[in-house]
């Protein structure tokens, strides 16, 4: 689904990106691990278009992205919760909502408010509420949920639970396995190498602007210690 491979980018003379390769399939969860400032979400704003890739290759689906901007990658079908949520402050949790929705698949069963509040009750409460009143917690779900309802291919999530209470965590990694049992493709960024290690099928791990280690989950099991040392754990 996805292809990665010779990615460089940066921003102005300021190089960040110097050889990453990824890949995931089609209802794979993978996952993008290194330390803070190793070019995680420099990779993730290279896949969608927010900083112009200045070599290699990116395909989405057997089609080349690199050079699209953001807004046609977005309607290829990718979602994106990015790293600090960005939720649109000012309106309610349920503009929020269907501010950017679409079902440009055609899909016989997308993404609508009443499954993204079944998916998150705590949505429905507050649908009324502007979303800057939300917890930080709250609004990872809001940003989740504002994703889905573009029903992408691929959901991309930039620091799935940083900064998240523990219970709140724990919510978000049972709803990206939920998600995943669904069908749902998902490539994420997060520091919890034990839940990403029984979530996720494929693993790439990026040290300066490089990727440096990449394997299966099993892969991931054998070379745990190896894997920790690569990204600070």
């Amino acid at each position: 689904m996805l292809q990665v491979a010779g990615l460089q980018a940066g921003y102005g003379q300021s190089q960040v990106l110097f050889d990453v390769a990824l890949s995931l399939r089609e209802g794979e969860v993978a996952t993008l691990l290194g330390r803070n400032g190793m070019g995680k979400t420099t990779t993730v704003k290279a896949i969608m278009g927010l900083t112009p890739p200045d070599a290699g290759d990116l395909s989405f689906r057997g089609q080349p992205i690199a050079g699209l901007p953001p807004e046609a990658i977005a309607r290829q079908g990718i979602g994106l919760v990015p790293e600090g949520r960005q939720v649109f402050p000012t309106l309610s949790v349920r503009e929020n909502l269907v501010a950017t929705a679409a079902n440009r698949a055609g899909l016989s069963r997308p993404w609508t408010l009443e499954r993204i509040y079944a998916l998150f009750p705590r949505l429905k409460e507050r649908a009324g509420q502007s979303a800057r009143t939300l917890s930080g917690g709250e609004q990872q779900m809001l940003a989740i949920g504002r994703a889905l309802m573009t029903n992408p291919h691929l959901l991309i999530l930039d620091e799935a639970t940083e900064g998240l209470a523990p219970v709140i965590r724990a919510e978000i990694w049972a709803t990206l396995a939920l998600l995943k049992r669904q069908g749902q493709s998902i490539l994420v960024i997060d520091k919890n190498l034990a839940a990403l290690g029984r979530l996720a099928d494929r693993h790439h791990v990026l040290q300066k602007g490089r990727t440096v280690w990449a394997g299966s989950g099993a892969e991931l099991s054998r070379h745990a210690e190896h894997v920790r040392g690569l990204i600070g754990l």
